[in-house]
């Protein structure tokens, strides 16, 4: 039996409640299944997780992923003990990216949750109330948005020090404005609607019709946003520690490694590839997983 007959199969009568959740449960099956770049972006996220979370109990060297040093193994191409080859000072470069990734997964979370939570309301009380607070929020967000993001980041930690906690609070400066006006452009057009005027017919106040209404109607793009942005952010994050600004030795780090292994990567080229390889598919699987919620998310996309 196939998985599209499961869900279709007749049966028992059903409310219409679960008619609809299961047509939406075939749209998202029938939406993955068709698409072989979905199943793997989902099984690259699930194993980027998966490291993050329990990589000092699968990290072949855990103490070697967190800096140990074993010059006696130093350099050592891919092999059955070193799968993925040694650094300069011995460590096993398959352990090192394993435990790099729990610090990867939590300030991509961090940065773009809290981007959202920012950015989001405001956006929505500029697209709601317009004229003057309009104005204020969005005059400031532009001033944030006339910096390319990557600059911005940079000047702050430049301030604030290098660390990876600091890095994180820089991007998240530099990250609340674009949902600020994707949430704004939205709020504009759903103050128009009739059920906003319903609800300020009967006196709701504007901060309910803001929280309940309008915020919940951006939630699909918001939700496409964020995927996105979780690997943007790894990648702003990698490329920060590339800089020498983020995450600093001998805590592992993929932009790290991708600098400390960029001298050799004529000779030993296993130093410097396997961190980027991390880097790029981890990005590519959050921008492919992020075309997929948009499939699923987009109305139109029914049939």
């Amino acid at each position: 039996m196939s998985i599209v007959e499961l869900f279709t199969r007749p049966g028992k009568k059903e409310n219409p409640g679960e008619i609809i959740r299961q047509r939406q449960l075939k749209h998202v099956v029938y939406v993955i299944l068709r698409d072989p770049l979905a199943i793997f972006s989902i099984l690259i996220i699930l194993l980027f997780i998966t490291a993050a979370i329990v990589g000092p109990n699968i990290a072949p060297y855990p103490e070697q992923g967190y800096g140990k040093t074993s010059l006696t193994t130093r350099m050592l191409p891919p092999s059955q003990d070193h799968l993925l080859g040694t650094d300069r000072l011995g460590r096993d470069i398959l352990s090192r990216i394993i435990i790099a990734a729990r610090p990867a997964l939590w300030v991509s979370l961090f940065v773009v949750f809290l981007a959202v939570l920012i950015g989001a309301p405001l956006g929505a009380i500029a697209g709601y109330f317009g004229g003057r607070v309009d104005n204020i929020i969005m005059r400031i967000t532009d001033l944030f948005l006339a910096f390319p993001f990557l600059l911005l980041a940079l000047m702050i930690v430049t301030v604030l020090g290098p660390g990876l906690k600091n890095s994180a609070i820089a991007l998240v400066v530099s990250w609340w404005p674009w949902y600020t006006r994707l949430v704004r452009n939205i709020a504009a057009s759903l103050r128009q609607r009739y059920y906003i005027d319903a609800a300020r017919s009967i006196g709701v106040p504007s901060i309910i019709i803001i929280f309940r209404h309008i915020l919940p109607n951006c939630i699909s793009p918001i939700l496409v946003q964020m995927t996105v942005d979780l690997g943007t952010v790894i990648l702003a994050t990698s490329s920060l520690a590339f800089l020498g600004l983020g995450v600093q030795p001998p805590a592992p780090d993929w932009g790290l490694m991708v600098n400390e292994g960029r001298a050799y990567i004529l000779t030993e080229w296993w130093y410097s590839t396997f961190p980027g390889l991390a880097i790029f598919l981890t990005v590519l699987a959050y921008n492919l997983l992020g075309d997929v919620l948009r499939d699923i998310l987009d109305p139109r996309q029914y049939r």
